[in-house]
């Protein structure tokens, strides 16, 4: 934003933060279009997710052999333990195989969930340790390897503490399910359901929070495929799996910043927006559009408007955007 106010700053914010009208937003797939050029990416390894233009699904595939995968799409928000969401979505299992590496014989998991992309693309991010894969909200299917095959709901916080449930049940090939995950933050639980053709299939044990998980941050959807990689040798376990995943159903708050304006007010610029609680702002300026300056000052979102200034602007060419940060 210029201090004219021209379209630049709306582009900015656009890619940056979406508007919405309601208290929630939606976000719904159904595959109709390429993912990859709606919206979606993909990090690791590209041959595991292929879009079927037949079909209008996504061709997914665990493969624990290779390095961690996600075929993903942002939320357009940061979630944590103090807000609620929830996730459908379609999946159908055609394959599956455990203890495809020899070394590795028994179950791995596959998963779907939320991820925070900065933590799940670090170097030193091992799902298999236990230790060493923060801020994940994930619908986890373990094959049976002699114990029981285990479907999982689990959150694990910044700090890699995993609030989780255990249920015995095998979903087997070639059987659509609907998987329903809804977390609710007043009581801190993640309640799973799930159908089958249409019939209930479970019940499925609630994740439930408690001391010392800390808290999560998680900015987007994934179909995630982890490496095997990190375990213990005495109960290390491999996968390779290949499904069908559609109908993506999403419900989240919105963006951290809504409806942006920029005005003079006695002579200091000053830009006004929506917030929301349990937020902090600040305000960054440019005079290239390249190298950005972070303004002295911070507040904190109420979920009303707020306003951040800048008592010392440029003559000209000057352009702002909007900082919001979870503490």
């Amino acid at each position: 934003m210029s201090k004219k106010f021209p379209s630049a700053w709306c582009l900015i914010i656009t890619a940056l933060f979406l508007t919405l009208k309601s208290s929630a937003e939606t976000i719904e797939d159904n595959f109709a279009r390429d993912p990859l050029a709606n919206g979606w990416s993909i990090v690791g390894t590209p041959e595991l997710f292929q879009w079927d233009p037949t079909n209008l699904n996504v061709i997914a595939h665990w493969d624990s052999s290779k390095p961690n995968s996600y075929f993903l799409r942002p939320l357009g928000t940061v979630l944590s333990k103090e807000d609620d969401f929830s996730i459908a979505f379609d999946l159908q299992l055609n394959s599956i195989a455990i203890g495809t590496d020899p070394g590795k014989p028994y179950t791995f998991q596959l998963a779907i969930g939320l991820l925070n992309l900065a933590s799940a693309t670090a170097t030193n991010f091992l799902r298999g340790t236990g230790i060493d894969s923060p801020n994940l909200v994930e619908f986890d299917y373990f094959p049976d390897s002699g114990f029981g095959a285990t479907i999982s709901p689990t959150l694990i916080s910044s700090n890699n503490h995993f609030a989780s449930s255990f249920s015995i049940r095998e979903m087997n090939t070639n059987v659509a399910f609907r998987i329903t995950m809804n977390y609710a933050a007043s009581n801190l639980t993640l309640t799973t359901t799930i159908s089958s053709n249409g019939l209930p299939f479970g019940p499925i044990k609630n994740a439930v929070i408690s001391p010392p998980f800390s808290d999560f941050r998680v900015d987007h959807f994934a179909v995630m495929s982890y490496s095997d990689a990190g375990q213990d040798p005495q109960f290390a376990g491999s996968i390779l799996a290949q499904g069908v995943f559609d109908n993506l159903s999403l419900v989240v708050l919105p963006a951290p910043v809504r409806n942006v304006t920029g005005r003079f007010a006695n002579g200091i610029w000053q830009v006004g927006f929506l917030s929301r609680s349990n937020w902090i702002y600040g305000l960054e300026r440019t005079t290239n559009l390249t190298t950005w300056a972070q303004l002295p000052g911070s507040v904190a979102g109420n979920g009303t408007i707020v306003s951040l200034t800048d008592s010392n602007a440029p003559a000209k060419n000057a352009f702002y955007r909007v900082r919001a940060e979870k503490p």
